[in-house]
């Protein structure tokens, strides 16, 4: 097959794109651009969008000898990762950058423009499976689960699986690495990326004060009463507990965690954590990674963090929506979360939270 492997500077995908072309496969190395200005978005090497990083995959394609080129993703990045992002933190909701990153970056324009170009699908570091089966091309958890992609991949569709490539899947981090180094890549022992890569300092509440503002707002009990102020309701997520800058403490000295989170009237609510219990999460604009799912009950797992644990769920989709139903309580989930869900260890499709019910 005839494919461009997307290589980010890192280990994952240099050993990605040296095990397409030992397969076999007629193989090119893209690098995407993803700012117009590098350092805006990220310096040093813990994140896929800065100078250092396309240098790093430049060596790596020399090395494996392959053509090289670095594509400007810049516009599609900014609108639709960036600003999605800011949106989302608006409205009050939580998002996942690396998702939409996936879904609308590296597996939408990415592989319509390999497609365009001639080329059959794009391989990647992902940590990630698929298989060929009765279902068609089925996306599954890689076997090391403590770095499996699958969750950030649940946004893919059928059509999407159909193009992807995942040759890291059936291998370990740790031989990974060990596997670059003999292949004498330089990136062997680089970090992984960490945080999210287009916010310089890690400091996610202080790059959207800057966007959105700072607006003194009040910080409210379940009764209504204000025991604290913040600047901005959006720098606050469901679940928190820290940082809360209270200055009326609970009689027992229990601490408070954020229950709701309410843009218009820049309020934000806080409680117990008992009250953060949910049962019951809805998600809109769901995609299936297979067969859609059906207004019958199935059983299932859920999952939504991308390295949080499946959870046992019974769900269906109903009135537009995807519903799962959990077998046991769960504590502060926000609604802007994807929640992916899981056949054992093939991915079914995902949603975005938009309502969660005790």
């Amino acid at each position: 097959m005839r494919l461009i492997a997307a290589m980010s500077g890192g280990v994952d995908s240099a050993v990605a794109a040296a095990r397409a072309v030992e397969a076999g496969h007629d193989v090119i190395g893209v690098h995407l651009a993803l700012s117009s200005n590098p350092q805006k978005y990220r310096s040093g090497a813990r994140g896929c969008c800065t100078v250092e990083d396309s240098h790093d995959a430049r060596r790596a394609a020399d090395l494996i000898g392959i053509p090289f080129y670095i594509w400007d993703m810049a516009k599609e990045f900014h609108e639709d990762v960036v600003e999605n992002f800011i949106a989302e933190y608006a409205a009050g909701r939580t998002p996942n950058p690396c998702l939409r990153c996936n879904e609308k970056i590296k597996f939408a324009a990415v592989l319509d423009r390999a497609r365009a170009m001639g080329f059959d699908g794009v391989v990647t570091g992902h940590y990630a499976i698929t298989k060929q089966g009765p279902l068609g091309k089925t996306l599954h958890r890689g076997v090391d689960i403590s770095k499996d992609q699958s969750y950030v991949l649940s946004v893919l569709t059928v059509e999407q699986i159909a193009g992807a490539i995942f040759p890291l899947g059936d291998t370990s981090k740790v031989d990974i690495r060990k596997e670059a180094a003999a292949r004498g890549l330089s990136v062997a022992n680089k970090p992984d990326s960490h945080d999210i890569c287009f916010i310089p300092s890690g400091d996610s509440a202080g790059w959207l004060r800057e966007r959105l503002g700072s607006e003194v707002g009040p910080i409210l009990d379940q009764s209504g009463n204000q025991i604290g102020e913040h600047r901005g309701a959006y720098t606050y997520t469901i679940g928190q507990r820290k940082g809360l800058g209270l200055s009326i403490p609970t009689p027992d000295g229990s601490p408070r965690f954020v229950l709701k989170i309410e843009p218009t009237t820049n309020t934000v609510v806080v409680g117990s954590r008992e009250e953060l219990a949910v049962t019951t999460m809805y998600g809109e604009n769901p995609v299936w990674c297979g067969l859609a799912v059906t207004e019958m009950d199935q059983r299932g797992f859920v999952q939504i963090r991308a390295h949080g644990a499946a959870l046992p769920c019974t769900y269906r989709f109903e009135n537009n929506q995807l519903i799962a139903q959990l077998d046991e309580p769960l504590l502060g989930l926000a609604t802007g979360q994807a929640m992916a869900i899981y056949d054992g260890d093939r991915v079914v499709g995902s949603a975005t939270i938009c309502e969660t019910k005790a």
